[in-house]
């Protein structure tokens, strides 16, 4: 029997690695199936080496022939996928970026979701030092209306979608700042729509004012929203380029094209 040499070079399985990603690089650039030879010439493979590949990767449905000669990616990939989309979790993604961001600005970071008419915080990075008291535990609810993630959400809504809104909650308010009019909030979510960003100026709770950005999912969806809360004279512009990175980063984990969650709210 002969021993197995661990120290020989693994080159050529590598390599055979690399052009298989290649291939698969080339298919994935086209939605319509690609020719043997156009593989090739992209690949700079020699157009047996390309087929030997692709008959392999045709063989485990990584990749389909429709007819003779021409290849697409195959099913196989997008039930890979989907299997890695099911293990995605908005917290998971989201909770490394949020400590993060609390480091840099030493206050409270939420990661609220939607449910019905209401927002759900699901997350918080926050420390004593912040010197404010977290006014919202985990689990706890709050109106959309009155909190900054909640505006998000609203904003992405349709305006027929908005008024009914309105119509089933009535708008009430918690504070002074409420808003409580369906004109003025439908200022407000224009600007939200604008800026790509939403605000809550003491309205959910006196004496803190908060600042959001949307996240998204792989299909460009509105899935949460990541604000920053912090006492009413301590809120700063500055945080607002940080905010907006780190949700695009969460965005970016769950499969969003990069660049879309920087956008303006409205799609």
């Amino acid at each position: 029997m002969t021993k197995r040499n661990d120290s020989l070079p693994s080159t050529p399985t590598v390599q055979v690695i690399e052009r298989m990603f290649n291939l698969l690089e080339v298919l994935a650039s086209r939605e319509e199936p690609v020719s043997l030879k156009e593989i090739s010439e992209k690949t700079g493979l020699h157009p047996s080496t390309a087929h030997r590949i692709l008959n392999d990767l045709t063989i485990g449905r990584f990749v389909d022939r429709p007819e003779a000669g021409s290849y697409r990616l195959g099913m196989r990939l997008l039930e890979l996928g989907n299997l890695v989309k099911a293990r995605l979790s908005v917290r998971d993604a989201a909770l490394a970026p949020m400590r993060e961001l609390h480091k840099l600005i030493q206050q409270p970071v939420n990661l609220s979701v939607r449910q019905g008419d209401e927002i759900v915080y699901v997350e918080r990075a926050y420390s004593e030092r912040s010197g404010m008291q977290v006014v919202r535990a985990i689990g706890g609810r709050a109106p959309l209306h009155l909190t900054s993630v909640g505006k998000l959400f609203l904003a992405a809504d349709e305006p027929q979608r908005v008024r009914a809104y309105a119509t089933r909650t009535g708008l009430a308010g918690n504070t002074r700042n409420s808003l409580t009019q369906l004109p003025n909030l439908e200022r407000e979510l224009q600007q939200c729509r604008m800026a790509g960003l939403a605000r809550d100026n003491e309205e959910l709770e006196l004496g803190v004012r908060c600042m959001a950005a949307g996240i998204y999912d792989d299909q460009c969806r509105l899935v949460a929203g990541l604000s920053i809360s912090a006492p009413a004279d301590r809120i700063d512009e500055n945080w607002v380029p940080k905010l907006r990175s780190t949700a695009a980063e969460i965005s970016t984990a769950l499969g969003c094209p990069k660049g879309f969650a920087t956008q303006p709210v409205a799609r």
